[in-house]
Parts: C-alpha cells; structure tokens; sequence
C-alpha cells in the first residue's frame, strides 16, 4: 500500500504504519485516523480502498507531508544562510545548530570522527 509515495508496512497496525511517511509522528497519526473514523488496532493490509482513500484525502487537504514537507525545510534552511544569520551559518560549517556543546558529543551533526590520540611511535613500512 502506497501512501504519499511511500510503501506503508503491511504487518503494522495503521496507526504505527502512518509514521512512515517524513512529517508525521505518532500523535498527528492518531488525530488522522480520528479525523477518517478508521480503527487504530486495524492492520495496514487490512484496510479497504474506502480507507485508504480517506487518509489519502484527509493529507492532502490538511498536512504536508513528504516532497513538499522536505522543499519548505530546505527553503528555511537556506534562507538562513542567506541572510547570514548564526545558525545559517552553523548549517553551512555542519555543526549542531542549537546550542549543543562541540568540544564532545557533535558526532550527528559532524559525523563520527573519533580522532584519538596513538602512542607517538611511526609504524615501520614493511618493505
């Protein structure tokens, strides 16, 4: 099953398999099968086209999600490199834009580099 361009697992009950798709967490899953009236404990494979077009409708006029979801943080986060303020500027060096300390624990944001120091001694090159 499709939703928003993503595969939705189909061993999971639809309320875990709607925080598939990028922009919906646990609690806006809850309010959407609220809002289509579908049983939560309902597995995604079990679902009738009915259903699954409801979702599809309650997404499409109320949230964004995915492609469109992924274009506006991009625009935001570019936007602040634009104007040149402190945190555009720590997304443009990649290091933890708020607040984190950077001496330890950037490794997210950094990528794991663990520099350490070694006993001073060369190897020998083997010849």
């Amino acid at each position: 099953m499709r939703i928003a361009g993503i595969n939705i697992p189909d061993e999971k009950r639809i309320e875990a398999a709607l925080a598939y798709i990028y922009g919906i967490g646990p609690s806006l899953s809850k309010k959407i099968i609220e809002k289509t009236g579908i049983n939560p404990d309902e597995r995604a494979k079990n679902l009738n086209a009915s259903d699954i077009n409801k979702i599809k409708e309650a997404l499409d006029s109320s949230y964004k999600v995915e492609g469109e979801l992924r274009t506006i943080v991009k625009q935001n986060i570019a936007r602040l490199k634009d104007i040149h303020s402190y945190r555009g500027y720590r997304h443009a060096k990649r290091l933890p834009v708020r607040g984190q300390r950077t001496k330890t624990n950037s490794r997210t944001v950094r990528g794991n580099v663990r520099h350490t120091a070694t006993s001073g001694k060369r190897k020998v090159e083997l010849k």
